[in-house]
């Protein structure tokens, strides 16, 4: 059947507020929050809400609601400024899986790297495929830094080497790495529900005994690799500089994303004591920083 999906301007000061109301006193079946500003952010922390400056928030409606009830409710609210702008669209049935699972495509990256969907034809059946389905998290491929990171993976020689892969997500680094003739590899991550992801991805790509999944504090101590890759964001590859180096062997490789360009040089000045940093690539306004120690 259709919806009825109304928009409306916030901040992030009352955002989730007006989202409660919207929910609790209008009817609204559901509310997601949007930037305004189209400004890329990650995924939150576990409970967390992370809103923008300028927020817009879309309800979904069913078709039989009152529009007219509905906005004077939302007008009569002290929410809202007065004269707040709004959008009113009518959204017509889809068959929405078939409509989001066409919107993935394998994705090649380098030379010999595919990223696949179970649900298409593998393009290049003697090249390094991974098969990896979008989900709701933990990356998949799409974002710039994913990408950055898989080609910068893709040109190294893994063959015998280990690789931590720090904030593993849903290993997509990690098993491209295995599959990329790393010899072992190691995923770290503060979420036990990243852990899961990993390893049911790494099992269907049957890489699962090549692959240790650990929680920060459960790592083994000494833990040190040949290449390490750590797609997170500027703050924690700032804050955790000194720990993301210990992982890294001397001559060893490391590899970091996450970062917008106006993060990258800051966050590589606090690698440079102990890294050579190469050149940062960009990518939409993402970076990849990487060196050598």
């Amino acid at each position: 059947m259709p919806w009825i999906q109304i928009k409306l301007n916030a901040t992030n000061e009352n955002a989730e507020q007006i989202g409660d109301m919207l929910m609790e006193e209008t009817g609204a079946l559901s509310v997601t929050f949007l930037d305004a500003h189209d400004t890329p952010v990650f995924e939150p922390l576990p409970g967390e809400t992370r809103l923008w400056g300028d927020t817009d928030i879309v309800a979904l409606y069913d078709a039989e609601a009152d529009t007219k009830l509905i906005l004077t409710q939302i007008t009569a609210s002290d929410m809202l400024a007065e004269g707040f702008t709004h959008k009113v669209e009518q959204l017509e049935d889809k068959d929405w899986e078939r409509e989001w699972m066409e919107n993935f495509h394998p994705m090649k990256f380098g030379e010999r790297l595919w990223i696949c969907p179970s649900w298409r034809d593998v393009p290049e059946p003697d090249a390094v495929n991974v098969m990896l389905d979008p989900g709701l998290a933990f990356g998949t491929g799409t974002h710039p830094t994913t990408a950055l990171c898989l080609e910068w993976l893709e040109s190294l020689d893994l063959a015998g080497k280990t690789v931590i892969d720090f904030g593993c997500g849903s290993g997509i680094l990690a098993i491209a790495a295995i599959k990329l003739g790393a010899a072992k590899v190691i995923g770290i991550d503060i979420d036990p529900q990243a852990l899961t992801a990993s390893k049911d991805n790494a099992e269907r790509n049957g890489v699962a005994d090549q692959l240790e999944l650990f929680l920060p504090q459960n790592q083994p101590e000494g833990l040190i690799a040949d290449v390490v890759v750590a797609n997170i964001l500027a703050g924690p590859l700032r804050d955790l500089s000194g720990v993301i180096k210990g992982l890294v062997k001397e001559g060893g490789q490391l590899a970091m994303s996450g970062v917008l360009d106006t993060q990258a040089e800051d966050v590589a000045n606090h690698y440079r004591d102990e890294m050579t940093i190469d050149p940062i690539v960009e990518l939409n306004e993402w970076c990849r920083i990487s060196g050598k120690k």
